[in-house]
């Protein structure tokens, strides 16, 4: 028996499970499918990362009534430091500042950790009485028709709908069954992901060190404990992840430095390979891409998340309004301004991301000099730097109603 929804979502993570509330807050009845199941993803140490969410993330939680119950987990980011540098060796004197005074808004972002954000939207979901969340059932196949597209579900069960959106992963089968082809390369990078406990506070300070291997961020999380997401080449993470704990903090000391005394291990350790994959469409006949499933970027600059809740916010916002006008939300023609909206952003930031970890990932003397250069020539100069830090803040360009906390 096929059952009928107005939009099935494939993929249960932060992006869909966070696109499944907003369409459910717009009066759409989502069918969300996931193969992991729900008490899986909801263990706190399914994913190690922690993520500094932009101001104008912050509003699409707040404005899905998530934000106050997660803020006692969250750290403010109060300041940003960037700077090249070499394990034992410390910071270069050369850095870019960004301080949160300089911005009218209040902290540039907060720190909050994966557990807290993936249990807060899985709790919201099945409240829902208009989000019908199937875990452990993934999407199988898809048939499109001029009036709606029918889901065939991993246990037999299909679903009728007017708009399937993938959000998949980047391997998405959504993409791959509606012929939207992808991009990109792997980077030989793998992120070294963990929590560390440090002596002396960190005072809402996040640092980012350029060292020859790839980027090293410290990340403030509530009380003297800091995320890292540490980058280094695939051979030798291998090597560091084999390690016990005693020789991983051995590697690791040299290269966090000791600006904050003593450190620990704050629980597992985690690894991620590191690519680029773009799509090049986010659309097609009744099907949408997010997050990931349409880009993943490499995290040097922390905006991962961030630009996988500004699709959210920009794709609920374009479906809800399509269907207030009398429009069907499925058709190219509706589909088309998402599409227009997002993937300006998502071009310049996945070229921003691939050009910075090219241009500071390695150990030429005279790119060293001119990077460093470059970072005081920018530091130097106040309104240059304010523009940065209100692009880091998620502040900038035609924001969606959520984004900027407004309701749909």
């Amino acid at each position: 028996m096929t059952e009928r929804t107005d939009i099935v979502v494939a993929g249960g993570g932060l992006n869909g499970t966070a696109l499944a509330l907003a369409l459910a807050s717009g009066g759409f009845s989502v069918t969300m499918v996931d193969p992991v199941k729900a008490e899986i993803r909801a263990d706190a140490g399914f994913d190690g990362r922690g993520y500094a969410l932009s101001l104008s993330s912050v509003q699409v939680l707040k404005a899905l009534g998530l934000w106050a119950g997660l803020q006692g987990n969250a750290q403010p980011i109060l300041d940003i430091r960037i700077t090249d540098g070499r394990p034992g060796e410390g910071p270069s004197p050369l850095m870019l500042e960004f301080d949160h005074r300089e911005i009218e808004e209040g902290p540039m972002g907060f720190m909050i950790e994966d557990r807290f954000v993936r249990q807060a939207l899985l709790a919201a979901v099945a409240k829902s009485d208009l989000i019908d969340h199937r875990d452990g059932v993934g999407a199988a196949d898809h048939k499109i028709t001029p009036a709606d597209v029918t889901v065939s579900f991993t246990d037999g069960g299909t679903c009728e709908a007017a708009l399937l959106i993938g959000c998949d992963g980047k391997a998405s089968p959504t993409a791959r069954r509606s012929g939207i082809r992808r991009q990109g390369w792997a980077y030989g990078q793998t992120a070294l992901v963990c929590a560390v406990s440090h002596e002396l506070p960190h005072e809402g300070c996040a640092h980012q060190y350029f060292l020859p291997a790839g980027p090293l961020a410290i990340l403030p999380l509530p009380g003297n404990r800091s995320s890292i997401v540490w980058t280094e080449r695939e051979t030798e993470a291998r090597r560091i992840m084999a390690l016990d704990e005693a020789g991983y903090l051995e590697v690791l000391r040299p290269r966090f430095g000791g600006f904050l005394g003593e450190i620990s291990l704050a629980g597992a350790r985690f690894s991620y390979p590191l690519s680029l994959s773009l799509t090049d469409r986010l659309v097609s006949d009744r099907v949408a891409l997010a997050g990931d499933a349409a880009h993943a970027v490499h995290p040097i600059a922390g905006q991962g998340l961030n630009a996988g809740l500004k699709d959210v916010a920009a794709l609920a916002e374009v479906l809800v309004d399509a269907r207030r006008r009398g429009e069907d939300i499925g058709t190219t023609l509706v589909l088309e301004r998402y599409q227009r909206w997002r993937r300006f952003d998502i071009a310049t930031l996945a070229l921003a991301t691939d050009a910075f970890n090219r241009l500071f990932s390695n150990n030429n003397p005279i790119l060293r000099v001119g990077r460093d250069l470059g970072l005081a020539a920018v530091n130097a100069m106040p309104g240059l730097r304010r523009g940065f830090i209100r692009e880091a803040a998620g502040l900038t360009g035609d924001l969606p109603r959520l984004a900027k906390g407004q309701p749909l």
